[in-house]
């Protein structure tokens, strides 16, 4: 059965989960997406050759709709998709992209026994390398939860996971990416500070994090194994470790991801974001469109 898919919102996630979408096969005639900047809506419709229209149209026979929206439109959107004409045949399955709110809200704005799934996804969806955690709420069925997966691992992995560690996924995976731009941040001013160009210094440390990284994923190797592997007794490598952990590396990164845990737990409880009439919650920093 060919299946219509409605993405609202043409912002980054949105484009670069069409993109994906396309590249794995979709048909464009059976993609839709809902973007209200004329502009950007142009732009999308130009380069994809896709339907774009508003979000009750969108969603209009739409069999999955994906939420790639900030916060702050979730309140007017939900309204329009409420009041989308659906056929009787077509159960539409709601897909949030949306960091901070939980599917609860969701399924009390919808119609009563709405499938809702939440996913909390990250900046690499950008170039189809996305670390995707995925939770279902009480109405989706085994199908419905699978089919999901399947259409969000165009654009990256994807992970199963219960929605109470949402929060943890947000602090490990959702902010992670900035984790790693810090680093190589500090790794460039340092090799400036070093005597390195910038321009050296960026290349040196990016594509080492791009290695790192591919090894890492790629060796089956454990992160302890790897770090071993070039870490000679008392060599240069050594040293430079010696001095993370007397500077309190691993406790930071312990700290870090903590806080940002608690902030998206905050985040999912402020009042103005669980009401959602006339909600003007903020987006949180962990890659929401």
């Amino acid at each position: 059965m060919t299946e219509r898919i409605a993405i609202v919102g043409g912002g980054k996630i949105g484009e670069a989960l069409l993109a994906g979408l396309i590249q794995s096969g979709k048909q464009t005639k059976n993609l839709v997406v809902a973007e209200r900047m004329s502009s950007r809506a142009k732009e999308i419709a130009d380069e994809y050759g896709v339907l774009v229209t508003d979000v009750a149209s969108a969603a209009e026979g739409a069999h999955y709709v994906f939420l790639a929206i900030k916060p702050d439109d979730v309140d007017s959107v939900l309204r329009q998709l409420a009041s989308a004409d659906d056929s009787a045949d077509s159960e539409r399955v709601t897909v949030t992209l949306v960091a901070g709110i939980p599917i609860s809200r969701y399924e009390n704005a919808l119609q009563a026994g709405t499938p809702v799934i939440r996913v909390m996804p990250n900046t690499p969806m950008l170039v189809n390398e996305a670390m995707s955690a995925v939770s279902a709420g009480r109405y989706v069925g085994d199908e419905q939860l699978a089919a999901v997966v399947g259409l969000l691992e165009s654009v990256g992995k994807v992970a199963v996971v219960p929605e109470k560690q949402m929060d943890a996924v947000t602090a490990v995976s959702g902010s992670g990416p900035a984790y790693v731009f810090l680093m190589a941040e500090a790794m460039i001013d340092a090799g400036v500070a070093l005597g390195l160009s910038r321009p050296q210094a960026s290349e040196m440390a990016v594509q080492t994090i791009r290695g790192a990284g591919l090894l890492l994923s790629e060796s089956g190797l454990s992160p302890v194994d790897l770090r071993a592997a070039v870490t000679s007794p008392g060599g240069t490598t050594a040293a430079a470790i010696r001095e993370f952990e007397a500077n309190g590396f691993r406790h930071g990164v312990y700290e870090a991801t903590r806080a940002c845990a608690q902030a998206s737990a905050k985040a999912g409880h402020r009042p103005d974001v669980e009401g959602l009439s006339g909600a003007n919650g903020r987006r949180t920093d962990s890659d929401t469109p």
